[in-house]
């Protein structure tokens, strides 16, 4: 591919939320290797996919042909567990009945008619260790190597991947970066990578493509890029700080918010983890950690009874134990949850408002009418997080980052005893993750509340004394 050239104006007709607010004039020359970056909501997804095709021009143009399209692939992420491949979604997942259904990778990787071709890819992604496994059974390590080999499968000259790190543990983003600059070196294959946190671009990028609210998008050489601080260390306003402490919310009167006992988790003759003996008293912080694939998710799942094998578990919950006849609804008022599998399992067209009212009764969309209220306290929430803009906009119609924000006010809405946050700042820009952590600093100000939280960034709990649980 000699050149790639875009020129596009107002693309994307009929639906303005979609739609970039400037002409976009942008070479992309053989052999550079570029990152987008921008705020959560500036259009880095949004460019991508008019790059790439998926998108129509409305006015300007392209300089592709159709023979250079058919050379673009890409790829999205929206957690550990990847993109449009991973389809189960939330209680599905921890199904054994949806394991036994999964397909195995054999079954689903795309036909390779060269065989030099197909070598390769086995050689490079090691497809060979996962060929007979089920697709519900690989690590999230297996898994993004999956789908980068099945998005190479047709040999494309140029890949764009929209948040290629996300969910994974350092040892797994170091071992991504090598692959992606082997493929550079050996393939000479050409990499657009979509980036929400700077600090992530890799040194094999030469160019970096900004993009600012929808309209200013500037392309530069890497070392002319300085990362944005915007803000840093976030200190709520005391406006902010007192909604947070003053919320109303009702207790359970118990010292042990969360204890397992001998806790294991199979699925047929797979073990995650076994005798799992671990105690979370009232108002403590906890790290749970583990590199990829160890359960962490798997274990919150328990503890949340999203996961039908929690019932076979010895856990009780705020010193009730779970199967002895108390209601988990009632359980779960005082719980606020979030994760990867939350986020995906999210794709109803509501407001985002009605997002954070769904909160208030623990369900996936939103089934009663609200009282007034309760929509005050939702509209609270917002404002903390600084999505008061977005409250009448259709979920769907977020960007990913957008979305995480409007999740996490969602398990903030009840005030809950107890906050478990699965990955929460995935995908947020700077801004978004810095005014995030200071709220969830703000709440463990609390002598009575309790935190337990999973990342792969440790920073991101910066402030926060933290005990830690490793898998």
């Amino acid at each position: 591919m000699e050149m790639i050239t875009v020129k596009l104006q107002n693309a994307i007709a009929g639906n303005p939320a979609l739609r970039l607010r400037a002409a976009v004039n942008l070479d992309i020359m053989n052999g550079e290797q570029i990152a987008i970056t921008g705020d959560n909501g500036a259009g880095k997804t949004l460019l991508a996919n008019l790059i790439t095709g998926q998108y129509p021009i409305l006015a300007g143009g392209s300089s592709f042909t159709s023979h250079q399209r058919e050379a673009i692939r890409s790829i999205a992420f929206r957690d550990s567990y990847g993109s449009a491949d991973a389809t189960w979604c939330y209680q599905q997942r921890w199904n054994s009945t949806e394991i036994d259904d999964s397909p195995f990778i054999r079954e689903i990787f795309p036909q390779v008619s060269d065989d030099t071709w197909r070598n390769e890819l086995f050689r490079v992604f090691n497809l060979e260790a996962i060929w007979d496994k089920r697709l519900v059974a690989l690590s999230s390590g297996e898994m993004r190597k999956f789908q980068l080999a099945k998005a190479l499968s047709s040999r494309p000259a140029l890949i764009v991947i929209d948040n290629p790190y996300i969910g994974l543990d350092p040892a797994a983003r170091n071992e991504l970066t090598s692959m992606l600059e082997r493929l550079i070196i050996e393939w000479q294959l050409q990499i657009i990578l979509i980036l929400s946190r700077p600090e992530d671009i890799p040194a094999f990028i030469t160019h970096i493509v900004h993009i600012e609210n929808q309209e200013h998008i500037s392309k530069m050489p890497v070392s002319a890029y300085c990362i944005a601080d915007n803000g840093g260390q976030v200190t709520l306003s005391e406006e902010r700080r007192g909604m947070i402490l003053s919320m109303p919310h009702s207790a359970m009167s118990s010292d042990e918010i969360v204890r397992c006992t001998d806790v294991s988790l199979r699925y047929g003759d797979r073990t995650i983890f076994s005798g799992i003996d671990w105690c979370v008293r009232r108002g403590e912080r906890w790290s749970l950690q583990g590199r990829n694939g160890a359960g962490k998710s798997a274990l919150l799942s328990l503890v949340y009874a999203d996961n039908p094998q929690a019932y076979a578990c010895d856990i009780a919950l705020f010193g009730r134990r779970r199967g002895t006849g108390e209601s988990i609804w009632e359980i779960k008022k005082h719980i606020g949850y979030v994760s990867p599998e939350m986020h995906r399992s999210y794709c109803h067209h509501i407001p985002v408002i009605d997002i954070l009212a769904s909160g208030l009764n623990d369900t996936i969309g939103l089934y009663r009418k609200i009282h007034d209220e309760e929509r005050d306290v939702c509209q609270a929430w917002l404002h903390i997080f600084g999505i008061d803009h977005l409250r009448d906009r259709d979920f769907c119609t977020l960007s990913s980052g957008e979305q995480r924000m409007a999740l996490l006010a969602r398990a903030f809405v009840k005030n809950p005893e107890l906050i478990i946050l699965d990955e929460p700042l995935h995908g947020l820009d700077n801004r978004n993750r810095n005014l995030a952590r200071a709220i969830i600093r703000t709440y463990c100000s609390q002598p009575d509340k309790t935190l337990i939280a999973v990342t792969h960034y440790p920073e991101e709990l910066a402030g926060i004394t933290c005990q830690t649980f490793t898998l």
